[in-house]
């Protein structure tokens, strides 16, 4: 996990026995995540919510993770489970990635817990109404506070896609793309993403 700042001092506050155990019954067919210790669920993504995730985690796992076309170099995985900082929060980015130096055995082996207790590099939010406001609220800032370098955010009906930055404790906005735009995206500039095939059929 990132190290955090010094005017960041780690909580000793938990999540309360109650959340735990509601984040544990949750159903299987639900999202379940635990944000500044309030328990969040959500329905399965929505079709175009699934589809651009799906084909997002696919345009760059060739490149960045198989060194196919691209440097390598990146460990990117669907939905991972991310429990983070002393409370923890349990957070659920649809796509992220972390350097392959910083997550050498992403499989793990037997006993090997399912969730991940380091934070990526790189996280991916795709919008959508259900999720838009803890997507833009607190998910970004437990990806601030944790040091998630890079974040991304997709909106599959409005096909855009905001690139961001971590500088600091804050986000700077670095480009917002849309539409058909062949674009070199931080982290992930060595390959020029199609975003049309995004928003493909």
């Amino acid at each position: 996990m990132a190290p955090r700042r010094p005017d960041d001092p780690e909580s000793t506050e938990r999540n309360s026995p109650s959340v735990e155990a509601a984040f544990q019954a949750a159903p299987s067919e639900m999202v379940a995540e635990i944000l500044d210790g309030e328990l969040h669920l959500s329905p399965r993504p929505a079709r175009p919510h699934a589809k651009v995730a799906s084909l997002l985690g696919g345009l760059l796992i060739t490149p960045f993770w198989l060194g196919r076309g691209g440097p390598g170099g990146w460990i990117i995985l669907d939905e991972p489970e991310l429990h983070l900082g002393s409370r923890p929060d349990k957070v659920v980015p649809d796509v992220a990635g972390w350097r392959r130096e910083r997550l050498p055995d992403a499989a793990g082996g037997e006993g090997t817990p399912a969730h991940y207790d380091l934070a990526p590099d790189w996280a991916c939010e795709v919008l959508s109404e259900r999720t838009r406001r803890r997507d833009k609220g607190p998910k970004m800032r437990i990806y601030a506070r944790e040091g998630v370098g890079h974040l991304w955010h997709v909106d599959p009906l409005a096909r855009t896609l905001d690139i961001f930055r971590l500088q600091g404790s804050d986000w700077l906005l670095l480009h917002s793309f849309s539409g058909e735009e062949r674009v070199r995206a931080e982290p992930f500039e060595a390959i020029e993403l199609e975003l049309a095939l995004l928003w493909s059929q």
